[in-house]
């Protein structure tokens, strides 16, 4: 098989769009993606808990999903800020301001 140079762009925009159609994915599986709620995404943490001497934060592992919610949505706050204050309104920059203070 021969490649031509344009198979992988292909498929990379085949797969960002058509995730989007119903019935490809779950509606749930693209809620939390950056930009779908004008927000970038938080951190995302894998095994083990400490890797290179950074330890994944305790409310992960607390079991208290609505905490991680929270603690989700303010780290989405927080990053959207530092990297893209213009997408956020007024109200979210303020409060964006509280809790990096």
């Amino acid at each position: 098989m021969y490649l031509l140079g344009g198979e992988l762009p292909a498929m990379v925009l085949i797969d960002s769009v058509s995730r989007y159609v119903d019935g490809v994915l779950s509606e749930d599986s693209t809620k939390e993606e950056s930009f779908s709620s004008n927000l970038l995404e938080y951190p995302q943490y894998t095994r083990p808990e400490i890797f290179h001497g950074q330890k994944v934060p305790d409310i992960l592992t607390s079991g208290n999903h609505q905490k991680i919610n929270d603690w989700r949505k303010e780290q989405s706050l927080k990053i959207t800020y530092l990297k893209r204050p213009e997408l956020l309104s007024e109200e979210e920059k303020n409060l964006a301001k509280k809790l990096l203070n």
